[in-house]
């Protein structure tokens, strides 16, 4: 990744981890801290919640089948 990112957390455990927590230290990353569970203050959050309504329809039956599912529902997504 580029000089200059920042990742957001939200203080889920994914982002509390200790193993998430170690791995931004040593690849000297900087973690904005963010509250929990809000998508007023991040968009995407609204993006991955429809996502996830498009890809539980189609009913994926396998990995393979989940990921193909996720890019062609992601792709129709409007960008505007």
């Amino acid at each position: 990744m580029k000089r200059g990112w920042v990742f957001e957390h939200d203080n889920d455990p994914k982002h509390t981890a200790r193993a998430t927590k170690e791995w931004l230290r040593k690849k000297h990353f900087k973690a904005l801290e963010w509250p929990s569970q809000s998508p007023d203050l991040n968009p995407i959050e609204n993006l991955w919640r429809e996502l996830k309504v498009r890809v539980a329809q189609r009913q994926p039956q396998n990995i393979t089948a989940l990921e193909e599912i996720c890019m062609e529902e992601w792709a129709k997504i409007p960008a505007t």
